[in-house]
């Protein structure tokens, strides 16, 4: 009896393991695949011509990613800079100042924001920001504009890395002790100066965490994206410029344009491009992550 229960035990540790490794090589595998898928254009193409090239002509086998990656860039860049300041003021209220009761009634609403399909994301950014730029912020600044531009890429991406930026940091601030707080009001700062000195620079690392986290959700956020950016393969100069980020890019073409030669490598490459930046970026995440909880205990 007691052999028959060692066994199940046994067996049940060996299948966890098995589908942990399943897990982890599926990660590898699509690496892998999306390498090999883009060899054909690494071996006719020099890598630095195919990222530092402004040249995307797919019927001449040219294609040069230099506009599309620093579309991606701006678009991700713009919603960082708009989120993250919002969300660490939002944070700070609901961790530091708010009643208990605004807390539970406020937080599941924020959370329900990561919830929303990011097609809706779009519809909206297409009838409220898109309008919003072309007739009201544009004209103050450029003499025309068709509303779809980074602006209003970074504006929708922000709105939605918002709640992910606001569910992290709180979750390091709460991480932070209590004890810490209690010294610094006893020594007579004032709350704001507590949280300034005590409970932002204690959670510094962990804030950092958070960005990076949203950084590597905006990269790889395609539908929205595509909907409100315009779409040119052209190199942004301005926020009311149109632009073509990568995820965009893999969308609208693959499967359409297959027949041109080397266009489905190319498109491959852009996907393994997205896929390594990504995956740095959650990297770094989670060595941050780890050095906190090291910390920490």
């Amino acid at each position: 009896m007691k052999n028959i229960r060692l066994l199940k035990d046994r067996l049940i540790s060996k299948t966890f393991l098995a589908l942990t490794i399943l897990s982890i090589s599926t990660v590898i595998l699509i690496g892998v695949g999306l390498f090999y898928k883009s060899t054909p254009i690494l071996n006719s193409t020099s890598l630095y011509n195919l990222l530092f090239s402004s040249e995307w002509k797919p019927f001449k086998e040219a294609f040069g990613f230099y506009p599309f990656i620093v579309g991606t860039l701006w678009v991700t860049a713009i919603a960082i800079i708009i989120a993250l300041p919002l969300s660490m003021l939002t944070a700070i209220y609901l961790s530091e100042y708010a009643h208990i009761r605004v807390r539970k009634l406020v937080l599941p609403l924020i959370e329900l924001l990561s919830g929303i399909p990011p097609v809706l994301y779009g519809v909206w950014g297409v009838l409220v920001i898109v309008p919003l730029i072309q007739d009201k912020i544009a004209p103050h600044f450029v003499e025309f504009t068709t509303g779809y531009s980074v602006l209003a890429g970074g504006i929708v991406l922000a709105i939605m890395i918002f709640p992910l930026i606001i569910s992290i940091v709180i979750e390091v601030f709460d991480n932070v002790p209590q004890d810490l707080r209690n010294a610094s009001l006893s020594l007579g700062a004032t709350q704001w100066q507590t949280v300034k000195k005590v409970v932002l620079r204690k959670s510094f690392d962990g804030i950092v965490a958070a960005v990076v986290l949203a950084i590597s959700r905006a990269f790889g956020e395609t539908i929205a994206v595509l909907m409100v950016c315009g779409n040119l393969a052209q190199v942004p100069h301005s926020l009311f410029d149109s632009a073509y980020p990568l995820p965009a890019l893999i969308a609208n073409n693959y499967g359409e344009m297959m027949s041109i030669p080397m266009y489905d490598s190319a498109l491959m490459f852009a996907a393994l491009l997205l896929f390594v930046i990504i995956f740095l970026f959650n990297a770094l995440s989670r060595i941050i992550l780890y050095r906190i909880e090291k910390r920490n205990n």
